[in-house]
């Protein structure tokens, strides 16, 4: 397919994430000011969109705490600096099992499941603009752990989060998560114009090759905004990939800890080099009430 680049490209940054990254890089936001202040800083350097985990303010463990994702809200929300609030919805899937002949019972220590309005809890009470929804069940890297999403579990929740007017943001690990997207989309429970990241690299998804990218790019139908990022050393590279494939982009310590080499980043760093990608290759980086406007975004107040 010829090359259709995006001259009017908005950058999300995903500021902490939750993996065990809090102990390999200071910069790794824990407490609710730290990450609201690493938030409002990306969006100072150009992020239209902030996409925000919680976790422990002492361990660093990713946490699904109301409290913390309520001070969070409120810390952006009342800041100067004017962003797009993404949360994610990912968490309460999480299964990790017992071991290769003894699965069940399951790992206690390592299993996070939850019904389908808790998972959602702190979505209805915040009522961020944007949150997520990984669509569909994978392995990820440890031995005996899943990510689990059923095809059952993402209806319930899709619904909750259209009901609410928050945008959901698929997330798309591998093409067969875009099939069932478009087939949520056709039963009503997501609206037409859905928002998709392509999640590129991730053990083990959808490979980051520039061919496996162009599968899933061509996958996503085409009134559909589509965002994509890739891991480490390939953030970067993907930035230009995304924006050249028609796509918009999304950076932050969630998904690379580097700079350079040998070099820690920041969120707002990361963010900074973005924007020199993306205005090198002749676009413009937009802000958050284009992207309000783009999106069909709701800007709501919790009650």
């Amino acid at each position: 397919m010829p090359l259709a680049m995006n001259r009017e490209v908005f950058i999300t940054c995903a500021v902490t994430g939750s993996g065990a990254t809090q102990d390999r890089s200071p910069h790794v936001p824990r407490s609710p000011k730290q990450i609201a202040d690493a938030a409002i800083a990306a969006a100072k350097a150009g992020a239209a969109v902030v996409h925000c985990h919680v976790r422990d303010p002492e361990t660093g463990a990713p946490s699904r705490d109301l409290g913390l994702f309520r001070e969070v809200t409120e810390r952006i929300r009342d800041a100067e600096t004017d962003v797009v609030l993404n949360l994610t919805a990912g968490m309460g899937g999480d299964i990790t099992f017992g071991g290769v002949e003894a699965p069940l019972p399951v790992n206690a220590a390592g299993t996070d499941m939850a019904g389908a309005t808790e998972r959602v809890a702190h979505v209805a009470e915040c009522l961020p603009e944007i949150c997520t929804l990984d669509c569909g069940t994978m392995n990820f890297a440890e031995a005996d752990y899943v990510m689990t999403n059923t095809p059952g579990m993402l209806q319930a929740m899709g619904r909750m989060m259209t009901d609410l007017g928050v945008k959901p943001e698929i997330e798309a690990f591998d093409t067969g998560h875009l099939w069932y997207a478009k087939q949520l989309v056709a039963d009503g429970i997501l609206e037409p114009d859905a928002l998709v990241q392509l999640c590129m690299g991730v053990p083990w998804g959808a490979p980051d090759d520039l061919n496996t990218f162009m599968a899933m790019v061509n996958n996503v139908p085409p009134e559909w905004t589509f965002s994509a990022f890739s891991l480490g050393r390939n953030q970067m590279p993907y930035v230009a990939a995304s924006v050249l494939a028609g796509g918009n982009v999304r950076v932050g310590l969630e998904d690379n800890l580097m700079l350079d080499r040998g070099v820690l980043a920041t969120n707002a760093q990361l963010v900074e080099r973005a924007v020199s990608i993306i205005e090198n290759l002749g676009a413009r980086v937009i802000g958050p009430e284009d992207v309000r406007r783009k999106l069909n975004l709701r800007k709501q107040a919790p009650a």
